[in-house]
């Protein structure tokens, strides 16, 4: 649900842009988005413009359709991204096959459009 916490982020998304929290006060770069800073407490952010590049540091290749929305997509990769600035992403990594993704493959951000939404997801990125 988009709400005024979250609609920045969705709007950037929408705009082919990532962008993250980062905090006003101490400079930490938040994400997932929080209405507090997880360093200091505070409550002031702005939304910073990040370069979408980052490194698979894990997966995992799912088999079997947990969901029937997911069925057609089997099978599919999970990834946790290392963003260069700092943060983690939980995403999947589009273009690659179960046998090609690998922890320290270099991607880059990318957007899926799923029932209206821009969805950050990731490809391999140019070398």
């Amino acid at each position: 649900m988009i709400d005024e916490g979250n609609k920045a982020f969705w709007d950037a998304c929408a705009a082919g842009e990532l962008r993250v929290q980062r905090c006003i006060t101490c400079g930490h770069l938040r994400y997932p988005i929080s209405t507090v800073c997880p360093e200091c407490l505070s409550e002031d952010a702005a939304w910073e413009l990040l370069s979408g590049r980052g490194t698979v540091v894990s997966f995992c290749i799912f088999r079997h359709a947990y969901n029937e929305a997911w069925r057609d997509r089997l099978p599919y990769n999970v990834a946790i991204i290392q963003l260069e600035e700092g943060p983690r992403m939980l995403s999947n990594v589009h273009g690659v096959s179960p046998d090609e993704i690998r922890v320290d493959l270099e991607v880059k951000v990318a957007f899926e459009v799923e029932q209206g939404f821009s969805i950050p997801v990731f490809e391999r990125a140019a070398r």
